[in-house]
């Protein structure tokens, strides 16, 4: 990494941290006075936006979508890979008003937790997995009828770029139960963002997101089907942008008799 680059990527992350700790601040003075979802425009779309700005000017990381035609006018669960820090900017400031599922310790971090408290998020505990689960589905069913989109990462967590996690099914069976879509996406943003250093490289990320994906039927069956279609497509999406290794090809049957 050359010095001009090191110094660019300290630039961003002074301003990211700067910027940051000024609009928390500044939001908890506005955000109790505004309503959910123009709080959730002030903190979060606005500074997301900021976020993503910087990482194009100084990081040199853009980004293109492809399907944003799929995305459907009501809103419900967002279903994504996760590999970076910089999806959670982009998904916070393209769907609004969003909630996401995080760790509950991440609200006790101060300026930063405090003004995501405000943001109806999904907070979970993971030392208790049946509690988180069940947070989940009646937090997240509260905030789908409430018309908030619900982003849930099925990983758990970020994984490295070139590799995909076992997908959850707690992100499936909240859309089962609450009769609606999961909008499946995909993206490489490990590719130029890693999940591990601080190095980051400049290029172009692709977004792709689906086609909303139903159902069939109702029940821990429906739901597990589901899961594994939306796992399905996303690890072909990745395939396709070059994320994954092709997937092993089948033997071809030779009916041929040796002689």
């Amino acid at each position: 990494m050359s010095i001009l680059r090191a110094f660019r990527i300290f630039l961003f992350y002074l301003l990211l941290g700067t910027t940051a700790l000024l609009w928390c601040s500044l939001s908890f003075f506005i955000a109790p006075f505004l309503s959910f979802k123009a709080r959730y425009r002030f903190i979060n779309v606005y500074w997301c936006r900021c976020a993503l700005w910087l990482t194009k000017v100084f990081l040199g990381i853009r980004y293109e979508i492809k399907g944003a035609q799929n995305v459907p006018d009501r809103p419900c669960v967002i279903q994504s890979n996760h590999q970076s820090t910089w999806e959670t900017f982009f998904l916070s400031a393209y769907f609004s008003p969003l909630s996401q599922v995080l760790k509950r310790e991440l609200l006790y971090v101060p300026f930063f937790g405090w003004a995501m408290a405000m943001l109806r998020p999904i907070a979970i505990d993971r030392d208790n997995p049946k509690a988180a689960l069940k947070q989940v589905a009646a937090k997240g069913d509260e905030l789908l009828k409430d018309n908030v989109w619900v982003l849930i990462f099925p990983e758990g967590t970020r994984v490295p770029y070139g590799t995909v996690g076992k997908f959850s099914r707690s992100g499936s069976a909240l859309a089962v139960n609450a009769a609606l879509p999961v909008l499946p996406i995909a993206h490489n943003a490990g590719k130029f963002w890693p999940k591990i250093g601080w190095g980051k490289q400049a290029g172009v990320i692709t977004v792709v997101i689906g086609e909303p994906m139903y159902a069939e039927g109702s029940g821990p069956r429906a739901i597990a089907d589901l899961n594994d279609r939306v796992q399905a497509w996303n690890e072909k999406t990745q395939r396709e942008m070059g994320s994954l290794p092709p997937a092993p090809q089948a033997p071809v049957a030779n009916d041929r008799l040796a002689v």
